[in-house]
């Protein structure tokens, strides 16, 4: 990961608990991301809460669980 996006993660998660004080409140509990272009996957999730798109070459796999 480039140091670019490494502080760009560090700035979105520090805003994230600097805004909400429980944790299951930065975005719904137990949401999960897997964005990549070669990865595969075996997840349960909850019904109506999976998301699987590409844009390009790259996939992106939303799913909530738990």
């Amino acid at each position: 990961m480039s140091e670019e996006m490494q502080q760009d993660s560090v700035e979105c998660a520090t805003q994230a608990l600097e805004k909400y004080n429980i944790e299951k409140d930065i975005y719904n509990p137990t949401w999960h991301c897997i964005v990549g272009r070669n990865f595969g996957s075996y997840v349960t999730h909850e019904t109506k809460h999976l998301i699987y798109f590409y844009l390009g070459q790259v996939a992106d796999l939303l799913f909530k669980s738990g």
